[in-house]
């Protein structure tokens, strides 16, 4: 089997790494031909802080998808999150020197150019630019500005930062674990993809993925991408704390959170108990119910309250940004019981479990259903998107240097000038992944 036909999310978490390899059938839903899945050793809160662990966890869960999918490995889509991971509003604007010729895809691209040229802070980079509402003249809350007319261009822009240095530890750990990185696409949004409906984001949304070191947050509004950022948080965390009030082994205080964690203390009767057991001939240690939803509920309470900061940042509570839809919950943290009704009283906003099987045609077991799956879906979607538009668009992709059909130049600098406005074009249609991987790719070649 071609590994052309198919793609491969891969999902380096903190708890977990996950690959998921997929195709698209005929009727457009996801096929998934095999999973794999390894301990996360190298990764804190989203950053890798160890690359041969890393590498190894990268190795077994590749290795584990291949077997079980019978398909060799070579590209993949890899998610990017962690706390480096920050969003900020920028507006910004041109003077077009032709106002009587019309707003053309380089006008915008000009636009997106400038905003790539603010500073920001040491060790910090621009990897995305998302261009919101446009502004024409005096014509304002336009979403389309090509083919209009108009002398000043202006743009309300959400800007994506992180540092470049995290990126290329991810970059580094996939190569070394013998891959070829297709793309990085931001976590929040990969999962958005597996989770959310088209109506959801029409109508304002915020989807909180808890993993298991972050929480990532996207809002959306109007199908418009309005707000992300990585709270440092996560179920890994509560794990901890769970640990340290229990005075008890971290295998212990998992297997306590997963199977009879709850959020909501009031929910649980003081009366009712669970036993660990002792280490080493040491005595059973019987813990609350209710002491360990008190432990739980008072972690949980300050991560929804960190959401809650961001929501009013984003303005979610203004009538015109109102998030009709409301929250929608995913990642392994939102398998805690009763989340949805702490998350309801907290933020004031109706809020669901996100499952990430929506869009998958053959999870007859349910094995993917699980909110912890989500983002691994949300990638190997973003790695089936990347190559159904190459399939789409092959006289770009296979010569660079075709002059465009409507210029009708001969003479030898116009040529140059039609190459050159190709080679724009085709980079203008790049995904963010594939962007950001032009420059880290850039990055190695001068390395090396």
């Amino acid at each position: 089997m071609e590994n052309q036909e198919y793609s491969v999310g891969l999902d380096i978490g903190t708890t977990k790494i996950v690959a998921i390899v997929g195709r698209r059938n005929t009727h457009g839903k996801i096929e998934v031909l095999g999973v794999g899945k390894a301990k996360s050793l190298g990764v804190h809160k989203g950053i890798v802080n160890n690359i041969s662990q890393t590498i190894s966890s990268i190795r077994a869960a590749v290795a584990e998808a291949q077997t079980s999918s019978g398909v060799e490995i070579k590209k993949v889509t890899v998610g990017i999150a962690g706390k480096h991971i920050r969003s900020l509003q920028h507006s910004d604007y041109i003077m077009r020197e032709n106002p009587d010729k019309f707003i053309g895809e380089d006008d915008i691209d000009a636009l997106k150019e400038q905003v790539k040229k603010l500073v920001m802070l040491p060790g910090e980079e621009i990897i995305h630019v998302l261009p919101q509402e446009y502004k024409v003249d005096s014509e304002g809350e336009i979403h389309e500005p090509v083919g209009m007319h108009g002398k000043r261009l202006e743009a309300n822009f959400h800007v994506v930062v992180g540092q470049m240095g995290s990126i290329r530890n991810i970059a580094r750990c996939v190569k070394e674990a013998g891959l070829e990185m297709e793309a990085l696409t931001l976590e929040p949004l990969a999962s958005s993809e597996a989770v959310l409906t088209k109506e959801e984001k029409e109508a304002g949304v915020a989807i909180v993925d808890i993993g298991g070191g972050t929480t990532d947050i996207a809002i959306f509004k109007d199908n418009i991408i309005r707000h992300t950022c990585v709270i440092p948080y996560g179920g890994g965390i509560i794990t901890d704390d769970i640990k340290e009030g229990c005075s008890i082994i971290e295998k212990h205080a998992e297997q306590l959170k997963v199977k009879f964690g709850s959020s909501l203390p009031d929910m649980e009767k003081e009366s009712t108990y669970v036993t660990i057991p002792g280490l080493h001939g040491r005595p059973d240690k019987e813990i609350s119910l209710r002491t360990l939803a008190e432990i739980i509920g008072a972690r949980v309470e300050e991560i929804l309250e960190m959401v809650n900061i961001e929501l009013k940042a984003y303005g979610a509570f203004e009538q015109k940004k109102k998030l009709i839809a409301g929250i929608v919950l995913t990642g392994g943290g939102s398998n805690l019981k009763n989340l949805r009704q702490l998350a309801n009283f907290i933020t004031g906003f109706d809020s669901r479990i996100g499952f990430a099987n929506e869009y998958v045609a053959n999870d007859k077991n349910q094995y993917l259903k699980g909110p912890e799956y989500a983002t691994s879906i949300g990638l190997l979607m973003e790695s089936l998107k990347i190559r159904d538009k190459k399939a789409g668009m092959p006289e770009e992709v296979i010569e660079e240097k075709t002059a465009e059909p409507e210029t009708d130049m001969i003479l030898g600098a116009a040529q140059v000038a039609a190459e050159e406005q190709t080679v724009q074009k085709k980079r203008k249609n790049l995904t963010f992944g594939q962007s950001l991987m032009e420059k880290v790719k850039k990055f190695f070649e001068e390395v090396e």
